[in-house]
């Protein structure tokens, strides 16, 4: 199957505004620019897309809330991609970024925006000034700017830098760091569709997300639906990394098993047998051999005590120490919790400074109760998913490998 977001692996150079035209770019928008606006988001709606970056939400609904009738409106791209194990954004990106100008442009035009932000993660200065590029391609063939293909549509389009927190893949965090304010959440609500970006209404759609808009404009919401399951619809690009023979992106049809992308990647790496699988990034709990043939789709892994999200697959053999790999975990979540949240700036420090004295060999029975005991006062009890996600490892590893915690005690 040709791919769909991953074009540049089959059309040369796609990157370029006049070939990704040639291949039919701006189609979509092109399509959409003769519609409605609340036509645009019906259609979108009505394929069931659902957010790529991790919550799955679904992205017609979420333009929907954005209030109608004039006034200020902003369409932010959340380019933040900071979870563990995942680099499909940059990817994308880097390989075809007019379909994700594209995407935004028919975000912007459904809901009445005049402006959009791509938000990129600190790190991708390059990637930053290569989508720059495609903005200054897109400005000279009046895509961007004013009267956008000769339409009544205008809208401007702008890149913007984080500093490197992970917290600010977090839309509200994010939109705080955009206006010039702590990169921090806030509690729920104002929503963003509401009160978002300087107070105004504000969608933030992740960039995967809206690399799979324009091919739905044009080929319609039913070519979308027939692919995937009927909860999870479409294409999904999968990041596998770890101890895999063949890390990288791969452009699957929602529904593909995890034991399937295994074996696309070539299994795992040096003969070695599987021990278990990150199928989140540090963000979602460990699954280990009997969830394989399991989904990959937003609800395939609920039986299995865990989740999609972004699906970033870290793929572990079977010399992986867990508590190691467990503490790998929350040293990062510690370090990237905002301490905004009581519970996850003292939870995440506590739970790494035990779970190091417990790999070290210094633990005790009652660190184990310890751990258990400040991963369930963290739950439930944060703005936002940072400190759920910082108590996953550690709960599915006590769960699956409570033999390895329990031979590292000391006596």
């Amino acid at each position: 199957m040709a791919h769909i977001l991953l074009r540049h692996r089959d059309v040369e150079n796609i990157k370029k505004l006049d070939v990704y035209r040639d291949n039919g770019g701006y189609a979509g928008l092109k399509k959409a620019l003769s519609m409605d606006p609340g036509d645009v988001t019906a259609v979108v709606r009505a394929s069931n897309l659902r957010g790529r970056g991790g919550a799955g939400f679904p992205t017609g609904l979420k333009w929907g809330f954005i209030p109608k009738g004039p006034g200020e409106k902003y369409v932010i791209i959340n380019t933040d991609e900071s979870e563990t194990g995942t680099f499909k954004d940059r990817e994308l990106l880097e390989g075809n970024p007019h379909q994700v100008i594209e995407g935004a442009l028919i975000a912007a035009y459904a809901i009445g925006a005049k402006l959009i932000f791509n938000y990129f993660r600190g790190e991708f200065m390059d990637i930053g000034y290569a989508f720059e590029d495609a903005l200054v391609e897109c400005r000279e063939a009046g895509i961007i700017g004013e009267n956008i293909l000769g339409s009544d549509f205008s809208c401007e389009f702008y890149g913007h830098y984080g500093a490197g927190a992970y917290i600010c893949g977090e839309e509200t965090a994010l939109i705080n760091s955009l206006a010039g304010d702590l990169g921090q959440p806030w509690s729920k609500p104002p929503f963003p569709a509401v009160e978002g970006l300087y107070a105004k209404p504000t969608v933030v759609n992740n960039t995967e997300t809206l690399a799979n808009v324009p091919p739905i404009l044009v080929n319609g919401p039913e070519w979308y639906t027939a692919m995937g399951t009927e909860k999870s619809a479409g294409v999904k690009i999968v990041c596998l990394s770890g101890h895999i023979e063949k890390p990288g992106n791969y452009e699957v049809v929602m529904g593909t098993t995890y034991r399937e992308l295994l074996d696309m990647a070539g299994g795992v790496r040096g003969g070695k047998k599987f021990k278990a699988l990150l199928p989140s990034g540090g963000s979602g709990p460990v699954i280990v051999e009997d969830a394989l043939d399991a989904p990959l789709t937003y609800e395939g892994l609920a039986e299995f005590g865990s989740v999609m999200g972004s699906a970033s697959l870290i793929v572990m053999d079977e010399t992986t120490d867990m508590v190691w790999a467990a503490l790998k975990m929350i040293h990062f979540f510690k370090h990237e919790s905002c301490g905004k949240c009581t519970p996850c700036r003292e939870g995440t420090f506590w739970l790494e400074r035990v779970l190091a004295r417990v790999y070290h060999g210094e633990g005790t029975a009652a660190d184990i109760e310890v751990l258990d005991s400040v991963c369930h006062q963290i739950q439930g009890k944060t703005l936002c998913a940072l400190g759920e996600f910082a108590v996953s490892p550690v709960l599915s590893t006590l769960r699956h490998f409570p033999e390895e915690y329990q031979a590292k005690l000391k006596n």
